[in-house]
């Protein structure tokens, strides 16, 4: 669909009941809508992909997904992943959620190989993008939520579109690079190839960083593990690489022999290619005034959208709240 326009009804509205209208439906911007939603507020989503589609460039489809503490990050980013690792434990005790909880233990030594330092082992929820992202589609439109397929090519046509409303959230990820007044060339493609292994060996996840930058992500709600990683900055190319994919399966191999096996049986394995919305300099998460409309901008997350996400959408909310704060008091 893709039938943004309103009746005079509508533009009647007093301004809590105005819609905050969303840019982008991938995890941001659904994470985003879902809490909002549950602190009552009314909420549009206009993306040009939707929660169920298939496009590479739909990155929330096919995400790894696992919740780890990222590395040299400022504690604020720290406490929005904690707060993100605190809802994804409550949404890991509903089944449809696609979330599940995988038990690590501390690692002694002997247990790691001889060119480790040291090795951790913790409780972390980890996500199936392919269950998770319709859950929340599901459980938006049954909070009132409405989304609207449209590609939208600047922030002002959205203003256009919805008169109404006075707050605006650009999720819209690497769209940002060419929405035509927000033009961020900072934000750039970065290209992920992964391998999915079938197994009944789910429950433990690995990484490795330094030169063999590796992981093993279990999928136990799909009976399988994510195998990977790779960075490919601006390519865009659909087409599975089998030299990547061959070099993941040898990679996760060394890391975890007794998971993943040196030739894994071909009915075992498929692929997965989906492409990155990241930026250059970090994330951006602020706002801004134009004319009337506040526009609040979360985008750039590259490979930490899931661990990021619901903690960014706690400070969405709470940047909508002071928002409107604002605006009632004026």
């Amino acid at each position: 669909m893709d039938d943004i326009s309103h009746d005079s009804a509508t533009m009647q509205l007093p301004f809590a009941q105005r819609p905050i209208v969303i840019l982008g439906a991938g995890i941001i911007g659904c994470a985003t809508a879902h809490q909002l939603l549950q602190h009552g507020f009314s909420v549009v989503l206009v993306a040009e992909f939707l929660p169920g589609d298939q496009d590479i460039t739909y990155a929330s489809a096919w995400a790894g997904a696992a919740w780890h503490p990222a590395g040299g990050i400022t504690p604020n980013q720290r406490y929005i992943q904690a707060i993100t690792h605190r809802v994804l434990l409550k949404m890991a005790q509903d089944p449809d959620s696609g979330v599940s909880i995988v038990d690590f233990r501390e690692m002694s030594q002997g247990e790691y190989p001889d060119n480790f330092h040291s090795a951790w082992a913790y409780q972390t929820p980890v996500t199936d993008p392919t269950l998770h992202i319709p859950y929340l589609k599901k459980k938006i439109i049954g909070m009132g939520g409405i989304f609207i397929r449209h590609r939208a090519r600047s922030l002002q046509e959205l203003f256009d579109k919805f008169p109404e409303s006075r707050i605006f959230i650009n999720a819209s990820g690497l769209g940002s690079k060419t929405l035509e007044d927000v033009q961020d060339d900072h934000c750039f493609a970065e290209r992920g190839q992964n391998v999915f292994l079938r197994t009944d060996k789910f429950h433990t996840m690995y990484f490795r960083n330094g030169q063999e930058y590796t992981y093993i992500i279990p999928r136990p709600l799909s009976q399988g593990v994510v195998l990977g990683g790779v960075k490919q900055t601006d390519n865009l190319s659909p087409d599975v690489d089998p030299y990547i994919a061959q070099d993941e399966i040898a990679r996760a191999h060394r890391l975890a022999p007794d998971i993943v096996p040196s030739q894994p049986a071909v009915e075992d394995i498929s692929h997965i290619i989906g492409i990155r919305s990241s930026r250059r300099g970090g994330y951006r998460l602020d706002s801004e005034q134009r004319g009337d409309n506040t526009v609040l901008s979360a985008y750039g997350f590259g490979g930490g959208g899931y661990a990021f996400s619901y903690g960014i959408a706690d400070a969405l909310l709470k940047m909508v709240e002071k928002t409107e704060r604002a605006k009632l008091i004026d």
